[in-house]
C-alpha cells in the first residue's frame, strides 16, 4: 500500500483529498504542524507528496527543498497561485507535477496513480546501476562501495546516473545541465559547480582517492583506477 502525505492547510480540501485517496486503498496522513513538517515525513516515510505552496511559516517551495535533500520520492503542488512563474518555481524546486485549484478530483487521482506507477512499477533490475564496485540504487537514491552508502539529492542521483550509463567517458557541463535543469538558461553556471563539488565531498566517504575527474572545455567523468 502506497503511503500519501498531505501538505495543505485547507482542512476541506486536505480532508477531501483523503478520503478520496481512501477510497483507492492508498494510506494518508495529513500534515497538522506546519512549523515542523519534516518531523512527519521522517516519522511516516511517504511514497508521495501532495504539497500546497501557501503555508503557515514557511511555503511549499521550502518543504520541497528540504524533502529533495533526503528523498526523491514524487511531489505534486497543489495550488491557486497557477502563474507560469509559480510553476516553473515548484519545477526547478525538484516538484514532479502541478495542479491547479479548483482541480477535478479524478484528474488528481490519476496523476497520483501515474506517477507512483511510474516511480515504483519497474522491476528491481531496472533501478540498479553498478560500475566496477560501485552500485548506483535509483529507487533509494544511494551509492554504495563495498559496505559503505552514501545517500544522494535529487541532482547528485542524476549526475551519478549520467556518468554510470558512460563509465570513464567525459560529459559535458552542456549535458549536465539539461538533464538537471531542462534549460541552462534557468540557472548560473556556478551552480553545477557547486553541485558538482558537494558531490566530490560526499564520494570522499569511500576513501579511495578522486572518482570524478574534470577535463577543461570537455567535462566530468566518473572513473575509479
Amino acid at each position: 500500500m502506497h503511503k500519501i502525505m498531505i501538505i495543505e492547510d485547507d482542512e476541506t480540501i486536505s480532508s477531501l483529498l483523503k478520503q478520496n485517496l481512501e477510497k483507492w486503498n492508498y494510506e494518508v496522513f495529513i500534515v497538522e504542524d506546519f512549523e515542523n513538517v519534516m518531523n512527519d515525513f521522517h516519522q511516516w516515510n511517504p511514497h508521495l507528496v501532495l504539497l500546497d505552496i501557501s503555508l503557515p511559516y514557511f511555503n511549499g517551495y521550502h518543504w520541497c527543498q528540504e524533502i529533495r535533500k533526503l528523498s526523491q520520492i514524487p511531489v505534486i503542488f497543489i495550488s491557486s497561485t497557477s502563474e507560469n512563474m509559480n510553476i516553473v518555481m515548484a519545477m526547478n524546486m525538484g516538484g514532479d507535477d502541478f495542479v491547479n485549484k479548483p482541480f477535478d478530483m479524478q484528474v488528481l487521482i490519476a496523476k497520483v496513480q501515474a506517477i507512483l506507477r511510474r516511480t515504483y512499477s519497474f522491476s528491481k533490475q531496472h533501478h540498479i546501476l553498478s560500475y566496477k564496485e560501485f552500485v548506483l540504487d535509483l529507487l533509494d537514491a544511494t551509492l554504495s562501495y563495498q559496505d559503505i552508502k552514501i545517500e544522494l539529492t535529487k541532482n547528485e542521483l542524476k549526475i551519478i546516473q549520467m556518468m554510470f550509463e558512460k563509465p570513464e567517458v567525459y560529459i559535458s557541463r552542456d549535458d549536465i545541465m539539461m538533464t538537471l535543469w531542462q534549460s541552462e538558461t534557468f540557472i548560473d553556471d556556478n551552480t553545477l559547480s557547486v553541485n558538482m563539488n558537494r558531490l566530490r565531498k560526499k564520494l570522499d566517504d569511500f576513501q579511495v582517492g578522486s572518482l570524478i575527474h574534470t577535463k577543461k572545455g570537455i567535462g566530468y567523468k566518473f572513473a575509479y583506477e
